[in-house]
């Protein structure tokens, strides 16, 4: 008999998405379906989408996935804040692989390992693996690769919790390193302001918004000190964004922006979400 393979548990399954997976797979798709068509220029190399509960922030993801349906990478890489206080800098999952309602996803331990070996050389520390971490962030998008990715690839899954420029340069330099051979795809999970009103929201994540579109790492980590714009996972967005520019990406674009406030009803303190591709024209 087998051995059974350590899978990482899902401890939001039930509450920040459907539990049950034919719901779960009815939803997605409707999240993707009612995005329509988006036509965009050139390969797309990323992603960038928000973390909310589905109810949330899917109709917004929706409009980033739709554009990955029939695409058939062999890696992705899935970056994204570390909510949960820790001391270690960058983290991963020290599993084989993550399960969802919609089945497991196989991580590539060959690549984290590579990957952690670049950044010991570059920072003198890498990549913390730890169980059962109870994050949300990268988790929450995986449902939605489940079901636009055809079946095969394997998964690079990365936390931040050190968004600093020195971190999260030298992590999506040695991503790109690590991804130059491989058909990749690469994911970063970020929100926008949170507890605004919606006209003040509006006004900050506008601001992020361009600095996001302007292909500009740096500006979008100095955005939350000058008090000028919001995101949580801006660490994994710079990573992104950085390890995009390394493989030839020269494009972002924004798909979609809307806020908590769409859904609930109530715009006095809302949570901004927004969905972008990046591209190599």
């Amino acid at each position: 008999m087998a051995a059974a393979i350590d899978l990482r548990p899902s401890p939001i399954a039930g509450q920040w998405y459907s539990a049950d997976p034919v719901k779960l797979n009815q939803s997605v798709d409707g999240y993707i379906t009612a995005a329509g068509k988006i036509d965009i220029n050139g390969e797309i190399l990323g992603i960038i989408v928000p973390h909310a509960g589905h109810r949330y922030s899917g109709p917004v993801a929706g409009y980033a996935f739709s554009l990955l349906r029939g695409l058939q990478p062999e890696i992705v890489a899935v970056v994204s804040p570390m909510h949960h206080l820790s001391a270690h800098p960058i983290l991963t999952a020290d599993h084989e692989g993550y399960l969802t309602p919609l089945g497991s996803i196989e991580i590539d331990r060959g690549l984290v390992n590579r990957l952690d070996g670049l950044l010991k050389d570059e920072l003198g520390f890498g990549i913390t693996a730890v169980k059962n971490d109870p994050e949300h962030s990268l988790e929450i998008e995986l449902p939605f690769l489940q079901r636009t990715l055809e079946p095969g690839y394997k998964l690079l899954p990365i936390m931040v919790s050190d968004p600093t420029a020195d971190v999260t340069k030298a992590l999506g330099t040695a991503l790109a390193n690590v991804l130059a051979s491989y058909n990749s795809l690469l994911v970063a999970s970020t929100d926008l302001s949170h507890f605004y009103s919606q006209s003040v929201a509006e006004v900050l994540d506008a601001e992020m918004l361009d600095r996001i579109e302007a292909f500009d790492p740096e500006s979008v980590l100095r955005a939350e000190q000058e008090g000028k714009g919001f995101a949580c996972g801006r660490g994994a967005v710079a990573t992104v964004l950085w390890a995009a520019r390394s493989l030839g990406a020269d494009e972002v674009k924004i798909l979609k922006y809307a806020t908590s406030g769409d859904i609930t009803g109530d715009y006095s303190q809302v949570v901004g979400y927004a969905s972008a591709v990046i591209t190599r024209t």
